[in-house]
């Protein structure tokens, strides 16, 4: 699995009231994409938070199905938890 924190408190420039945007990538999914938040409730953290859930697969796809998010989170992404080298 890989932990990663993109938009403001990627970019290092969060202030009040900026949501925390995570993104989680995961050795693999089965879940549809519209069903994989229910597994990670981020209600409790003490702040507004978005979250991205992929699989290793749909993440190293992710430029090729959608290039402006890949190039998005490319200039953004802070990895907590690098993604492992294939």
């Amino acid at each position: 699995m890989a932990v990663g924190v993109f938009g403001s408190y990627g970019r290092g420039d969060a202030g009040v009231g900026s949501d925390l945007d995570l993104l989680l990538v995961l050795q693999q999914c089965e879940l549809p994409i519209w069903e994989r938040l229910r597994a990670w409730d981020t209600a409790d953290l003490p702040l507004a938070t978005d979250l991205l859930i992929y699989s290793r697969q749909e993440w190293e796809s992710l430029p090729e199905w959608n290039p402006k998010l890949a190039a998005t989170l490319g200039q953004d992404i802070r990895w907590l938890i690098a993604p492992a080298v294939a």
